[in-house]
């Protein structure tokens, strides 16, 4: 009798340990960088299985979001490259030249410089959406609205675009700066992005089932959701936006998708039936003061 329940038991804690085998077996991959070994634990839902689900699941995110800082990274780099690139290349002309026009020199080495800072401050305000490191307060993203299009006018009327708000008090909690950055952003978008002329931008704020919502649409080409879904990944542009006056650095919605990550809200995007986009953003309501 004891040595038959010496190699029982022996058998039966084989069988209850072999699943701690392998997930530590897979913490330990994790810890030397190999992120895409996922456990797959088989058998009946019990904890082992649910902590293994719950380590693959970890993993998962954790792979994605390192392929997705490591894209952003290479992406980055390639960008802040090309204006610094661009700005030797016109000093070695113009150094080379015997006649050199130092006003049109000067006024090329503004543009470039000046898109290289706007790349810049555009990486700062990403990075600093992406620590959490703001203090949340009671925001009123009408009124941020109404700040946000009083500052872009001149430039929707420069693209013959009309822009139409509407909507009631929206109490949100956040960061004013980040949400006004957010604001500007998706207007800023809906103009350039829009018809040659007679364009529109509608945006309504709201609360609907306890979020404070807001919603950029406007007119402009026909999209398909494949592209939609590419436009919030950092450095995307579209056609228009590489030949227009505005370019940006490719970072507008990617900055809006990260301010609403911190935020804890939703960003949906979604083509129009007659062209354009349209972008809502969900955040939580604040309780009112």
């Amino acid at each position: 009798m004891l040595v038959i329940g010496l190699v029982g038991g022996w058998i039966v804690a084989g069988r209850m340990l072999a699943p701690l085998t392998r997930i530590t077996r897979a913490v330990r991959k994790a810890e030397n960088g190999s992120l895409s070994h996922r456990i797959e634990l088989e058998g009946r839902d019990d904890e082992f299985r649910e902590l293994a689900d719950a380590f693959d699941a970890m993993l998962a995110q954790l792979e994605a979001r390192v392929s997705e800082q490591q894209r952003f990274a290479a992406n980055a780099s390639h960008e802040l490259r090309t204006p610094l690139a661009v700005t030797q290349t016109l000093l070695d002309v113009a150094r080379r030249s015997p006649n050199p026009d130092d006003g049109e020199l000067l006024e090329r080495l503004r543009v470039v410089n000046t898109r290289a800072i706007d790349l810049t401050e555009a990486l700062l305000v990403l990075s600093r959406a992406d620590q959490r490191s703001f203090t949340r307060e009671p925001v009123d993203v009408s009124l941020l609205v109404e700040e946000a299009t009083e500052t872009l006018l001149p430039l929707a009327e420069r693209h013959g675009v009309a822009i139409d708000i509407s909507g009631d008090i929206t109490p949100a909690a956040g960061s004013p700066a980040l949400l006004f950055q957010l604001t500007t952003n998706l207007l800023h978008n809906a103009i350039v992005h829009n018809l040659p002329e007679d364009g529109t931008v509608w945006v309504t704020t709201g609360v609907e089932h306890e979020w404070a919502r807001l919603t950029v649409e406007n007119t402009g080409e026909r999209l398909t959701a494949q592209s939609v879904s590419t436009l919030t990944e950092a450095f995307q542009r579209g056609t228009e936006r590489v030949h227009s006056d505005h370019a940006g650095v490719g970072l507008g919605l990617a900055i809006v998708k990260s301010i609403t990550r911190a935020h804890d809200g939703i960003l949906t995007l979604t083509p129009r039936d007659g062209g354009g986009l349209r972008v809502t953003v969900q955040l939580p309501v604040s309780a009112p003061a």
